[in-house]
């Protein structure tokens, strides 16, 4: 397919997850026939399950000891990973090289003081004026300098100054809908010629117990029996967490020949939605974001996003069975759990590798996913939030990188 001059393109990948570090690590490890296995720890947050960090040196992307010691676990992981990005893509370490690279990140809330959400619960236990208590107690324990570790931007501000990105700078938060608006706004603006070169992604730590309890009471969480995510059933369904930085470079295809770099793939769209959560609604939502069919959708690999609950997990399926009814769909979960904000911008990169391969990639769960025919020329990546919004990125293969 011929491209033009505003087509954005993927030059850069930067992933780690519990598979490991690299697209190439990831691609090996989804490519285990039969069925490829995931790393996940049963017993350290018992009975949930979690995709755990591998060994990192982060000192390869993050030299300095102070730099690592201000940052907690997400922002150095997506501090991480957006160095791994900026290296794949061959972008030198120049600051007046990256000071035209503009910033698009998907973020959390940030830190929390473990030891004052315990000290609030105890002595609110039981008590008959726990607004008095919480107040008190909130406004004597809390360290003044908590508020600044908060800010869901930190993570934007951690790339600028150890990796020198210093365009222009967009934090989306949001859980899976900040991913999905991070992709697509970065598309947006080099398809629009706003921008040039753009790094985007984000990251998310799952090995916390306050979050865990968070998703817990709320009902989400998978207990006791882990199974893969097309697996999970009414009454045993949920989410299993997993640690992930994911981060991209986009460029237009006009930037990326200027420079000589090679794409992994071509990202043709990406958009999203939210709305009122009934099954009928969600479903036509999702339904209008997913690119057409088309003739050859047995050379379309679907990467889907789900979290593991079976009433998302039947709108999703509904509606890519009857858009893609030959399409192998693989529920990439299973293999590095749910990571919220970065598990579009995961999906979008694991996307444009398997292209870049012409990876046939396997069953993660041999009862429920189709083996595929043919080595995928197309591949869309979708999202249905846990909670809300709703998404859809396709990427097409190009003559370019290959893996």
């Amino acid at each position: 397919m011929t491209q033009n001059a505003r087509d954005v393109v993927i030059t850069g990948i930067g992933l780690v997850s519990s598979l490991g570090e690299g697209i190439a690590t990831h691609l090996d490890a989804m490519g285990r026939a039969p069925a490829p296995q995931p790393r996940i720890d049963a017993e350290t947050y018992a009975p949930y399950f979690v995709h755990p960090l591998p060994p990192i040196d982060w000192s390869s992307q993050i030299p300095k000891r102070g730099d690592q010691r201000q940052m907690e676990t997400w922002q150095k992981l997506g501090t991480y990973a957006a160095g791994l990005a900026l290296a794949d893509a061959g972008i030198p370490a120049d600051e007046a090289v990256r000071a035209k690279i503009d910033m698009v990140v998907a973020a959390g809330g940030g830190e929390r003081d473990t030891t004052v959400d315990a000290l609030v619960m105890d002595k609110a236990r039981g008590a008959n004026d726990r607004d008095r208590i919480v107040n008190e107690t909130l406004g004597s324990e809390l360290r003044p300098t908590l508020f600044l570790a908060q800010l869901s931007n930190l993570l934007a501000g951690n790339i600028s100054i150890v990796h020198k990105v210093t365009g222009s700078s967009r934090t989306f938060m949001g859980e899976e809908a900040a991913g999905i608006s991070a992709i697509a706004s970065a598309r947006a603006r080099i398809a629009a010629g706003q921008s040039d070169i753009c790094l985007v992604g984000g990251s998310f730590s799952a090995e916390r117990k306050d979050l865990i309890l968070n998703f817990d009471l709320a009902g989400l969480m998978l207990r006791d029996d882990w199974r893969p995510v097309s697996s999970r059933t009414e009454g045993h369904d949920g989410i299993t967490v997993g640690s992930v930085g994911a981060f991209l470079i986009l460029e237009s295809a006009e930037h990326a020949a200027a420079r000589s770099a090679l794409a992994y793939a071509r990202l043709v769209s990406a958009s999203g939605d939210r709305g009122k959560r009934d099954a009928e609604r969600t479903a036509a939502r999702f339904e209008a974001l997913l690119p057409e069919g088309g003739s050859a959708s047995d050379e379309t690999l679907i990467l889907s996003g789900a979290a593991g609950i079976k009433p998302l997990l039947d709108v999703e399926r509904s509606v890519l069975n009857k858009r893609f009814p030959d399409a192998p769909v693989r529920a990439y979960g299973t293999m590095l759990g749910h990571a919220f904000e970065a598990q579009v911008p995961a999906g979008v990169a694991l996307a444009a590798g398997a292209l870049s391969r012409g990876a046939v990639i396997p069953p993660f769960d041999v009862g429920e996913e189709r083996p595929a025919s043919a080595a995928p020329r197309r591949a869309i990546v979708t999202a249905i939030g846990h909670l809300h919004a709703e998404g859809a990125c396709e990427l097409e293969a190009v003559d370019g990188r290959r893996l």
